[in-house]
């Protein structure tokens, strides 16, 4: 049976992991703005990757890659081509591209942030501090920037810091469920669950919430052991083929601390 003291530890240590997902999703967005565009690239079909099944991701990342190799100092194909690999798990190759596309455009405050995002998916954390810091200009500050700080404090174990960050990103962007599911997975890191799930549900019902909130909202209210509940949330209005990833990803994250069949047993034991 999975305790409190245990659902607490095992939630430490899977929101390590569950945290580079949702850092991914605060930065996200960044290079959305100035001159950065989600409109068509090359034969590439425009569509915003994150709505793409997995057969439609892989050929906007061959589309890409071919726009790519004509011409790999263009802003916005580089910026999409990077995005689709690190989307399809290719951080490596996401880092290599946003490395060369900072030493081409130095000083685009949008190809600061994506390097970021490119780093922090890569796992080095402080150079993706840096560039995100980088990208930020005091005197207009950029709220999904400050929750990406944010979420690499996290990870760098500043717990504090991160949530002052992420409070104040709040302030400029109220109910942003981004950056709640962000806060929430913070309290995931620190083993308080019950503070997560407040946070991921106020995340989960705010305006513009999307599935990977609800997905993170579900592995929070998995380790606490109602596991029927967080597979209905993983689930939630979504198609068949969504729905069935969704619950591919709750899997994958509760498994990797062997908590999927403590949690079944579980509930098996009280039925």
């Amino acid at each position: 049976m999975l305790t409190n003291h245990d659902a607490n530890a095992t939630g430490k240590r899977l929101g390590v992991a569950a945290l580079a997902v949702v850092a991914a999703l605060s930065l996200a967005g960044c290079a959305g703005k100035d001159r950065m565009s989600t409109g068509s690239v090359s034969r590439d079909s425009g569509r915003p990757l994150e709505t793409m099944s997995a057969p439609e991701l892989a050929s906007s990342v061959d589309s890409l890659g071919r726009a790519y190799a004509r011409n790999s100092r263009d802003l916005n194909t580089a910026m999409r081509y990077a995005q689709a690999l690190q989307m399809s798990g290719r951080n490596d190759q996401s880092l290599a591209v946003m490395r060369k596309l900072a030493i081409d455009h130095p000083t685009e405050r949008q190809v600061l942030a994506g390097y970021g995002k490119a780093l922090a998916a890569a796992g080095e954390l402080e150079p993706a501090l840096d560039a995100v810091r980088r990208a930020q200009t005091p005197e207009y500050p950029d709220w999904k920037l400050i929750s990406a700080e944010a979420a690499i404090l996290d990870q760098l174990g500043q717990q504090d810091e991160a949530r002052r960050l992420y409070r104040r990103a709040l302030e400029m962007k109220p109910s942003e469920p981004t950056v709640l599911s962000n806060l929430g997975m913070s309290y995931v890191l620190s083993g308080d669950l019950k503070s997560a799930e407040t946070h991921m549900r106020q995340a989960a019902q705010a305006p513009g919430a999307d599935s990977r909130v609800r997905q993170n909202l579900a592995l929070v209210v998995g380790l606490q052991g109602r596991f029927k509940e967080a597979e209905e949330i993983a689930t939630r209005e979504l198609s068949p083929d969504q729905a069935s990833a969704n619950v591919a990803y709750l899997r994958s994250m509760l498994a990797q601390q062997n908590t999927w069949s403590q949690l079944r047993d579980e509930e098996r034991d009280t039925n």
